[in-house]
């Protein structure tokens, strides 16, 4: 009941404003979000992405939800790209056996979430477990990264991206995960690395299918 009440009288005090048009109401308001492109992009083997990043509209959202504290952003991102997964999970269930798969996010390294006060990938999972708990279990317990490599956007090839994130992430609590189907959640791919890396050291610790969706790429 305190919590409400604190939320409540913080919405009234700071009202949540549509981050490109400043309507109040929504972080992403619905006429702004009509206006992106939104399709299923496959951009690797099991690697889905529902949005182009170049979208100016897309990358103001991703950056004020990934380094602008705006966490709001990460309910109606996880609504898009929810719409686009269920699609697509639908066939994988229909013509692959890709039931009752758990929702994980991309970690980051415990200085990193220090810094930033959360991990957007896993505000994400959350908004989608809110969405639908039946399609999907969410599980932020197994996928570790204990390492803090250097940030991937500061690498310049593939190579050097791979080679960045090589051993950084482990496994925990290995027994949740064995012979289950998995979707991983990130907010961007670009060369699909970080995404190769964690789908490398799941499938070891005994993980079935592993399918990843991001919001843009």
């Amino acid at each position: 009941m305190i919590k409400k009440i604190i939320s409540s009288l913080w919405n009234f005090l700071f009202p949540i404003s549509c981050v490109e048009c400043a309507q109040h109401g929504s972080p992403l308001c619905t006429r702004c979000l009509s206006k992106i492109s939104l399709s299923i992009n496959q951009i690797d083997e099991n690697i889905y992405s529902v949005f182009d990043y170049k979208h100016p509209i897309i990358k103001k959202a991703l950056w004020e939800l990934k380094f602008k504290n705006n966490k709001s952003l990460s309910q109606p991102l996880a609504t898009a790209l929810y719409d686009k997964m269920l699609e697509e999970i639908q066939d994988l269930e229909t013509f692959n056996n890709f039931t009752n798969p758990l929702l994980v996010p991309i970690p980051l390294s415990k200085r990193r979430e220090k810094l930033r006060g959360y991990n957007q990938s896993e505000l994400l999972c959350k908004e989608l477990a809110i969405i639908d708990s039946v399609s999907f279990e969410l599980c932020i317990d197994v996928l570790r990264k204990p390492t803090d490599t250097k940030q991937q956007t500061k690498t310049l090839t593939k190579a050097e991206r791979k080679n960045n994130l090589q051993g950084c992430f482990t496994v925990k609590n290995i027994e949740k995960i064995k012979g289950r189907n998995i979707i991983l959640i990130d907010d961007i791919v670009t060369t699909g690395a970080t995404i190769f890396e964690t789908k490398k050291v799941l499938k070891k610790a005994g993980a079935k299918k592993i399918i990843a969706f991001t919001v843009a790429h």
